[in-house]
């Protein structure tokens, strides 16, 4: 982003209609907005060009364009454009990047919490009960004080689309039992790493593009990243046959929308609202294109490449619960991430009681409706 567009917006919104004159400044007003280059935001995100969350990335950019009558333009890349896809939150301190579309789970490594705001144990909580948390219970102020004064980052996010749980994984031969995982090389990230090592797994934690070619490698004997579009368009049907829906490893997570702060802070004010709620139009509309993808690529997976889907066996997901109970207290150790897990178990506690109680049966409705369809892991 170039400071000069800046400098010239400020001089234009207050000094001219001083210099100029009142008489003048009607004349002046609207052939001076539009004459202004608009503001060109670099964004890169941690996704190869091909994987299905570049859309999600241009959905949320088409918005804001539009939004903004065209005073904002961005220029988008996929990861390694500029930097690695684990790179976007320094290169975006740094001002090397004016933006990034990630997750908070790819600067894990910053500091363990930046997890809880993405591949946390969320108690129970779905995605949208945590994507609610961030907005209404409390997480939107927690994530601040992690950034910015534990941090002292440079930059501003805002949270949108609360993905659905991830799949435990791509496997070459079905898993039931903790067992049978036990001394697994795994793919996945974040937190997530800790869980999976409790259960016994080895953990490689790598970026989607990297995912395959260590498969291929024999670097790992089974991996997870999010869904079914990304996981068909990264070829993992081609080095595994068993895909295992549903865990708790990683069953709440969204899209993290980071600015540098200096960027941000030296638009209009107008502009950083179209910045900001442009998240929460592109969430709605990043959802129906994720369900309408990922459902239709499940069934091209099964139809076309010959993958067989199972659901993730009871014991697995209870080995995955008591690795959580686990894990909770060294977490809790640090102040700021007992807080966090406080506030979330607080929210989630009441939130998901009402939801859970609230909610038809919907297994029960598909299997009246589409009978046999459902085949449930014991």
């Amino acid at each position: 982003m170039q400071t000069k567009s800046l400098s010239r917006r400020k001089f234009l919104g207050t000094g001219a209609t001083t210099v100029i004159g009142a008489t003048a400044a009607s004349a002046l007003a609207a052939p001076a907005v539009l004459a202004q280059a608009p503001v060109t935001i670099k964004m890169q995100t941690s996704w190869p060009s091909s994987d299905i969350w570049m859309d999600f990335a241009r959905l949320y950019i088409e918005r804001v364009e539009k939004m903004s009558a065209g005073r904002i333009k961005f220029e988008l890349l996929p990861a390694g454009a500029v930097v690695g896809a684990f790179q976007v939150l320094d290169a975006v301190n740094d001002g090397i990047i004016d933006a990034t579309h990630t997750v908070p789970v790819y600067w894990y490594g910053k500091h363990k919490a930046a997890s809880l705001f993405g591949t946390g144990p969320v108690f129970g909580g779905s995605a949208t009960t945590m994507l609610a948390w961030f907005h209404q219970g409390g997480g939107k102020e927690l994530y601040q004080e992690l950034t910015q004064d534990i941090m002292g980052l440079n930059v501003v996010a805002f949270y949108g689309f609360p993905m659905p749980a991830q799949p435990f994984g791509w496997f070459k031969e079905p898993v039931t039992t903790v067992a049978d995982v036990n001394g697994f090389k795994y793919r996945t990230v974040g937190l997530a790493a800790d869980l999976m090592q409790e259960m016994g797994m080895s953990v490689a934690q790598l970026p989607g593009g990297e995912i395959v070619p260590a498969m291929e490698r024999g670097v790992i004997d089974a991996f997870e990243f999010n869904n079914p579009s990304s996981d068909l368009r990264f070829g993992s049907q081609d080095v595994a046959k068993h895909y295992i829906l549903s865990s708790y490893h990683q069953a709440s997570e969204s899209f993290e929308f980071m600015f540098n702060r200096d960027v941000f802070d030296g638009l209009d004010d107008d502009l950083k609202a179209v910045l900001e709620y442009g998240v929460e139009a592109a969430s709605t509309a990043i959802t129906a294109l994720a369900l309408d993808n990922y459902s239709a690529d499940l069934v091209r997976l099964q139809e076309e490449y010959g993958v067989t889907v199972h659901r993730t066996s009871r014991e697995i997901l209870a080995a995955q619960l008591e690795a959580w109970d686990k894990i909770i207290p060294t977490l809790e150790a640090d102040p700021f991430m007992k807080k966090v897990l406080d506030s979330q178990r607080e929210w989630v506690e009441r939130v998901t009681f009402y939801e859970l109680m609230n909610s038809a049966d919907l297994a029960l409705a598909y299997e009246h409706y589409f009978p046999g369809k459902l085949k449930m892991e014991a």
